[in-house]
Order: structure tokens, then C-alpha cells, then sequence
């Protein structure tokens, strides 16, 4: 990457993950913004998600925030939208991270700059998190995404279910918009050689620090129908309490004691190769690697 000065990550979520063309054409928009370096697309089709992960200025990631946005909600109806993924909206997640030059308060106020010209370009209801948030219980997309779009209707009809900014409005199309600031994260799965959803399930409480598990890992059990496989899909909140080789060597252990061998793993978007705490990326299930999956790589 040849940009100077200062840097901030952008890691949209959108809500298609199947349809090829579709895709292209928003990459496309993302790419043609000047000042942006598009570096990955994550697409999964049991998820039906994707995850578009581009870098540069805070004023040119901005715009390609804005940009995929326009396209994102022009494109996509939640309507016919299913997915394992939890999702609120067709532009589910919109998160900033300061990498280079930039403090979390002015990635803060990035994104709510950002949360506040979507909310009013698209008169939809745009909730705050992470470092972003706004008050009590709304710091963690699972205390925002409780009920998921089915039940956001519900939700913004309720006294405290109000947005952050925008109406409190239902559009059946857009659902909601969740912007935030936050850390560098690492978002990897690993997958197992069975369709035991059940053991899936298991491994991940024994891996997440909410049942005891690993520090700053979240897990999930989740199936993928469509490869007749099941998936631990995990964010790792803070790769330098828990780096990978951690979270591999519990869930290949938990694995192996019920008699389930790995079968490979997987990175959504990049991470810094700090993250690897000196192993070899084949080493935590990466193989094949490609070294621009290395986050240092764009910075």
C-alpha cells in the first residue's frame, strides 16, 4: 500500500453471499473510490455474507463506506435474505479501526460522521457500537443484533429500541445499520471433518470466554449445509491476549477428544501477522496462505 499518513481499516458486513455478479458490481464501487485500497472480499454462502475489507485516509474510507452503502441498499432486499450468520440489515456492520496515525476517538468520530449521513441519505434507523456506542448495553453486536432483523420491527416499536440516529422506522428492504469503532480483530473459523452440529456447538463453549473458554474469543457452532460440514466460527477480539495458535490448539484438542479431525481453517479478511505469535499460517489451519491475507502487508 502507497498511501502516507494517516490510516483507518474499514470491514463492512454485507448481507449477500451468494450471487457472483452481484458482488463484482459492489466491489467495483468500492474500488473505484479514489484514496481507497480494496485488499479482500470474504463471500460464504451459508453465511449469505460478505465481508468487503478496504484501507486509506479517514476521508477517502469514509467515502467508500458511503459508497458501498449506496450500492449495498440499492442491491439487496432482506426480505429474501437466509443466512446462518446473525444479521440485522443489508448493510449489517460497518466498522472502523484506527491503524495508522489515528487515535480510537477520532475513529469514534468517523463513525458516527458516517452512522450519521447513512441515517439521514436512507432514512433508516443506524445504532452505535463498540468504542462508538452510545450508552449501557449496546457496546456488542450480540446485545444489538438480539432478535435479529425479524424481530427489529419489534424492536424500534419499543420504548428502548430507539437508534442512535435515524427513524426509528421499519424498512422491510434495508433492515438496520450497525456502525462502530473497535480494535483489530481476527475473524476465523475453523472446520471440522463432520456434520456433528451439536459437537460444533460444544467446542465453541468450551473456546469462548463467556463460558469459560479462551479470553477475548467469541465461538459459535454453526452448520455449513451447503459443504456437509459444521464450522467453529470465532472472532478473536485480541489476538495479543490470544493469539491463533491458542485458539487452534483448543479447538483441535476439544475436536480430538470427541474423536473429530480438522479439516482446515480460514481467515475472514486479514490479520496482522503478530496474530500468528511466530508460527506458520499451515500451522493454525491456513494452508494454502497467501501473504496478503498478512494485514502488515496494506499498512
Amino acid at each position: 500500500m502507497t498511501t502516507t499518513g494517516p490510516i483507518v481499516e474499514c470491514v463492512p458486513n454485507v448481507s449477500e453471499g451468494r450471487d457472483p455478479g452481484r458482488l463484482r458490481r459492489l466491489r467495483a464501487v468500492v474500488a473505484a473510490v479514489p484514496g481507497v485500497t480494496l485488499a479482500n472480499v470474504h463471500a460464504d454462502p451459508d453465511h449469505h455474507r460478505s465481508v468487503f475489507t478496504f484501507l486509506g485516509r479517514p476521508d477517502a474510507v469514509a467515502a467508500g463506506a458511503l459508497a458501498l452503502a449506496d450500492a449495498v441498499l440499492a442491491e439487496i432486499d432482506m426480505r429474501a435474505h437466509r443466512g446462518i450468520h446473525p444479521r440485522l440489515g443489508a448493510l449489517d456492520v460497518v466498522p472502523f479501526v484506527p491503524l495508522a496515525g489515528v487515535t480510537m476517538a477520532e475513529a469514534v468520530t468517523l463513525a458516527r460522521q458516517v452512522g450519521h449521513e447513512l441515517a439521514k441519505r436512507h432514512a433508516l434507523p443506524v445504532y452505535y457500537y463498540g468504542q462508538a456506542a452510545r450508552g449501557p448495553g449496546r457496546r456488542t453486536l450480540r446485545e444489538l443484533r438480539h432478535g435479529e432483523y425479524e424481530g427489529l420491527a419489534e424492536r424500534l416499536a419499543a420504548p428502548d429500541g430507539a437508534p442512535d440516529d435515524g427513524p426509528a422506522r421499519f424498512d422491510p428492504r434495508a433492515g438496520a445499520i450497525l456502525v462502530g469503532a473497535r480494535d483489530v480483530l481476527v475473524a476465523y473459523n475453523v472446520w471440522l471433518a463432520s456434520h456433528d452440529l451439536a459437537a460444533a456447538r460444544a467446542i465453541a463453549r468450551a473456546v469462548r470466554e463467556s463460558s469459560g473458554g479462551l479470553p477475548a474469543v467469541q465461538a459459535l457452532g454453526l452448520p455449513l449445509a451447503s459443504r456437509d460440514r459444521v464450522q467453529v466460527s470465532m472472532n478473536v477480539l485480541d489476538y495479543r491476549v490470544t493469539p491463533l495458535p491458542a485458539v487452534f490448539d483448543r479447538v483441535s484438542a476439544e475436536a480430538a477428544r470427541r474423536g473429530i479431525a480438522i479439516e482446515r481453517a480460514e481467515l475472514v479478511g486479514l490479520a496482522p501477522r503478530a496474530a500468528f505469535a511466530g508460527r506458520e499460517p499451515a500451522a493454525v489451519g491456513l494452508d494454502p496462505f497467501r501473504p496478503d491475507l498478512y494485514l502488515d502487508v496494506w499498512v
